[in-house]
């Protein structure tokens, strides 16, 4: 995926809105610093960063950022952060050996499908160290449930979906009631950070900020949002589960990010998961059918396929473009066939509602370091 050493931010080429938006840029990436300077480093500022108006803005910001709303060791920050374009020939290997490093420390997690689609992206924003480091966290917090042997913890968070939807917009959830559409639609959503279905790498980095400065299901409200945007195109498709499986699965790609942001951590303040708690444990709109449906069509995809599309999408983004094509990894071991196999799954201003969401995650975010 493309990604721009200024990934993340989107900002207006002239005119008063541009200056406006370059003082604005100039402010906060002085806030971050000055967070960032401070000791003990002031994660809550950081946090209300990532969230608001244009996330961290540049991947060298998210190389110093990201490890401290994961709390990851301060050792861990001292090595090598990401490669220049040119040295990164090898990323289907140090994929593998990331995954392989994460999943041999922690027995206790399991290799999910979509998995390696949140793991490229540590390791393009990172290099494979640091990356390594912050999977391992992530992996043991935020994606937790879906690394359980089975896919009953991700059944029940994609729960939350229809009564967040109900609650806002009762029209639309009946339709999709109606429909018996379910929830599978949201599902490689979900279990990729929204990775493996957007395009344009700035917007996944984007809403890697923001995921990773708020609780854990704050991409179930993300994924409300998208479908309550839509609710026009919904409204107006044929109430036939085909039908509108096909429309909620082609998500579009200009999404207003910024928006649907603000609008999910809105969400979050006023229906919090304490609240729907009760009602997604009763609600179980995933049949195993469509499950079975998923995991077929999520074989057709390899992941130096996803590797590939990747930097395709992250070259499109800067201003001169060079074609690189992933190394192969010769008489792999076999673990690494193992995980070969395995790995063939689918690859804002702060307003008072931001600041709860913010509380809310500080609240919860991960104590333990990796290390002891």
């Amino acid at each position: 995926m493309k990604k721009s050493r200024s990934a993340g931010a989107s900002s207006p080429v002239n005119g008063k809105q541009g200056n406006d938006w370059d003082t604005r840029r100039k402010r906060k990436i002085a806030d971050i610093t000055q967070a960032l300077s401070v000791s003990p480093v002031d994660v809550a500022a950081l946090r209300r960063m990532a969230i608001s108006e244009g996330g961290l803005l540049t991947d060298e910001i998210r190389c110093q950022v990201w490890p401290r709303l994961l709390n990851v060791p301060l050792e861990v920050l001292d090595q090598e952060p990401g490669m220049p374009d040119e040295q990164r020939e090898g990323l289907q290997e140090e994929l593998i050996d990331i995954i392989l490093r994460v999943l041999k420390r922690n027995p206790q997690l399991h290799y999910y499908q979509g998995y390696h689609d949140i793991v490229v992206t540590f390791l393009l924003v990172l290099g494979e160290r640091l990356a390594t480091a912050l999977v391992e966290k992530l992996s043991t917090h935020h994606l937790r449930d879906f690394m359980d042997p089975t896919m009953d913890n991700t059944k029940h968070i994609l729960n939350y979906l229809m009564p967040i939807i109900e609650r806002v917009n009762p029209e639309v959830h009946d339709f999709m009631e109606q429909a018996e559409v379910g929830t599978v639609f949201a599902l490689s959503w979900l279990i990729t950070w929204f990775g493996h279905v957007l395009s344009d790498f700035r917007h996944v980095v984007r809403l890697y900020d923001f995921f990773l400065a708020c609780h854990p299901l704050m991409p179930i409200y993300f994924a409300a949002v998208i479908v309550l945007y839509r609710e026009e195109e919904v409204l107006e498709c044929e109430c036939d589960m085909a039908m509108v499986h096909h429309l909620l699965s082609q998500i579009p790609q200009d999404l207003p990010y910024e928006t649907l942001i603000s609008r999910a951590g809105d969400l979050f303040v006023q229906f919090p998961p304490s609240e729907l708690a009760k009602e997604a444990a009763s609600h179980d709109s995933m049949a195993t059918s469509t499950f079975k449906d998923f995991d077929l069509a999520s074989t057709q995809q390899r992941p130096d396929s996803v590797l590939r599309r990747r930097r395709r999408q992250k070259q499109a983004a800067l201003e001169s473009s060079a074609s690189s094509s992933v190394v192969a990894v010769a008489q792999p071991s076999a673990a690494r066939r193992f995980v070969r196999l395995a790995v063939m799954g689918l690859t804002v201003a702060l307003g008072a509602a931001a600041l709860a969401v913010v509380n809310t995650a500080l609240e919860w975010a991960p104590k333990l370091d990796l290390f002891p």
